[in-house]
């Protein structure tokens, strides 16, 4: 499916960019092995298409338009700045995001899950268990209209 799990904050994953239309997306990666569709909100509808063996999940955003506003990695060659981090601890993610201009975030933890970063700047969410990333998400926001919003 993609040849470089390098992420691009704000820009996307190896080849795949932010704002994407979701059929061109499965035109060019083939069809998901499942799909989730959420239109509770009345301003924004979410398809998710996850790639369980290629370890992503793909998220469509948008009312009437829906583009590539998110995406979820497990991959083990997923890197960030030029590091692969899968299995690093939290203080090494820490250290690593700090060494690239972001030291704020916040912190969440509920009893018997993934303990969670969130970094707000760069929207990206790195889930630890045991002290190891075992995932992480990032994305854009995404107006009604199927825009990428600019923050």
């Amino acid at each position: 499916m993609l040849s470089n799990f390098e992420i691009k904050p704000n820009k996307g994953l190896g080849e795949l960019e932010f704002g994407m239309k979701m059929d061109k997306f499965i035109d060019t990666y083939g069809e998901p092995e499942e799909i989730d569709s959420f239109d509770d909100d009345e301003e924004l509808n979410t398809t998710v298409l996850h790639y369980w063996t290629k370890g992503i999940s793909i998220f469509f955003v948008g009312l009437y338009t829906q583009i590539l506003a998110g995406i979820e990695t497990d991959h083990p060659d997923t890197s960030l700045f030029g590091k692969k981090i899968m299995n690093l601890t939290e203080e090494e993610i820490v250290e690593l995001m700090k060494k690239n201009g972001e030291s704020h975030f916040e912190v969440e933890v509920e009893k018997d899950k993934d303990k969670m970063l969130s970094y707000d700047l760069s929207m990206m969410d790195f889930f630890f268990r045991d002290d190891k990333l075992v995932y992480m998400n990032f994305g854009v926001l995404v107006d009604e209209q199927g825009k990428i919003e600019t923050v």
